[in-house]
């Protein structure tokens, strides 16, 4: 099973459905909104001057918005049409982001450099099967002394069947999920219909991959909302914070890392 090229078909199909969609509010990001949730600003810290290297950059928005933070910074996807579509946006505001397609684990053999920050956000490792492999990738590009942000959706979100009614998958990593699902989060009328392959990696295995590539955890949060409307069933509790309706304060939504590589 080519997992690779069935999620690089999947997410070039979504790329111009997101581009258009209210969700991603591209209009408001020419113009000058913010990408970055308060969540990962916090654990960002200051940027100007920063060497920032952004994982599964999607088309780029949060990573033209680390720029405009005044950092220096490079993006990476999947995605043909998604880096794309980041380089158009690039072009269009005349910021100086780099953008890279690329499968993750294949990173090292188009780019040979250290970075200050690596980044990476929402939705994301659940597209890739190893998570040591993903640490090594992290570590590889990090500059002794260098820190990693890590903010993703909790494990106990992808446990649950989409209307949050049931537990249908595994917590614990499991063979990969293999499904063929109707529309996207940014519309779930839109037609898209193709397979996707994932997997579930607990928090365990997410945190001893990166320990055991020698970085230093220094830093471990869950957090009660999520800042996206991009699940079912949702109630809006506050500017960008939306909880599961019935599950409000039961259950993590998210949760942050942050590790440093040792000087």
């Amino acid at each position: 099973m080519d997992y690779i090229a069935i999620n690089k078909k999947l997410w070039d199909e979504k790329t111009e459905h997101h581009f258009q969609s209210d969700f991603y509010d591209v209009s408001s990001f020419l113009k000058g909104k913010d990408s970055l949730n308060t969540i990962e600003l916090e654990l960002l810290g200051e940027l100007k001057g920063k060497k920032i290297l952004h994982l599964q950059c999607h088309f780029g928005q949060d990573t033209i918005s680390l720029a405009r933070h005044g950092a220096e910074a490079t993006g990476v996807d999947l995605s043909d049409k998604a880096i794309e579509k980041a380089r158009e946006l690039n072009d269009k505001l005349g910021t100086t982001v780099r953008f890279i397609q690329s499968d993750v684990y294949k990173l090292h053999e188009v780019l040979d450099e250290q970075f200050d920050i690596v980044y990476t956000s929402y939705g994301v490792i659940g597209w890739l099967p190893d998570m040591n492999k993903w640490a090594e990738v992290i570590h590889r590009f990090l500059k002794p002394g260098g820190k990693l942000v890590f903010v993703e959706f909790h494990p106990i979100i992808w446990m649950l069947s989409y209307d949050f009614q049931r537990i249908e998958y595994h917590y614990m990593d499991s063979p990969p999920i293999i499904e063929e699902l109707e529309g996207t989060y940014t519309d779930r009328s839109a037609p898209i219909k193709e397979k996707s392959v994932s997997w579930n990696h607990g928090l365990s295995t997410v945190i001893n991959a990166l320990i055991k590539t020698c970085l230093t955890i220094t830093d471990f949060r869950e957090y009660n909302y999520s800042p996206y409307d991009c699940f079912q069933n949702t109630v809006k509790i506050d500017e960008r914070k939306f909880k599961i309706k019935g599950l409000e304060d039961k259950i993590p939504m998210v949760y942050s890392v942050t590790a440093d590589k040792k000087l």
